[in-house]
């Protein structure tokens, strides 16, 4: 084995994962808990998620029941959940709080598409740079005569045929996510 293409795929795979967490947090029209995993409540004096502050189900289609574990948090979650801005509509009662996906206007979508393609481009900069690092290291390898140059070449196209499937797994996140955005 000339090169060891392990620590790319390793790489990849973690951007595919920011990628698939990043689209969690993308509202669809539909209730997800997943889009309050990146909310911070301050719970006595320190930030902590508020998924580990509560309880998070989902209520039916357009609608998730936040149940604090400790009822004099009910204000703050509500006012963690308004300030990280997105889009929904929070009510508290005295079990907890009630949170409401309006439904997505075409404009919204639009938008929300734009941002899906957003985070798509991140994700694929973050793939070219750790594919030029991996040519940047075959490279230098083969200057300092551990690689034969024939099998320089051939260690460019398997880390090219890595990146390309992982370019491929990208792109499929995010025609699924702008699938589910249209509905």
């Amino acid at each position: 084995m000339l090169y060891d293409f392990s620590n790319l795929k390793k790489q990849l795979h973690e951007v595919e994962k920011w990628l698939g967490n990043e689209y969690l947090g993308v509202r669809t029209g539909r209730a997800t808990p997943a889009i309050l995993d990146n909310v911070v409540v301050e719970v006595f004096s320190s930030r902590t998620p508020l998924k580990h502050a509560a309880s998070i189900s989902i209520e039916d289609a357009k609608t998730i029941r936040v149940a604090p574990w400790d009822k004099s948090l009910i204000k703050a979650m509500e006012k963690a959940i308004a300030e990280a801005n997105l889009g929904l509509s929070v009510s508290s009662d005295d079990q907890g709080l009630r949170v409401s996906f309006p439904d997505l206007t075409s404009e919204r979508r639009q938008a929300l598409v734009k941002v899906t393609r957003e985070k798509l481009e991140h994700a694929r900069v973050s793939v070219r740079a750790e594919r030029d690092e991996v040519w940047s290291d075959i490279q230098a390898k083969e200057r300092e005569g551990e690689i034969p140059e024939d099998d320089k070449f051939r260690l460019k196209e398997e880390m090219q045929n890595c990146v390309d499937a992982a370019n491929q797994k990208l792109e499929s996140l995010a025609l699924r996510k702008e699938e589910e955005i249209s509905k």
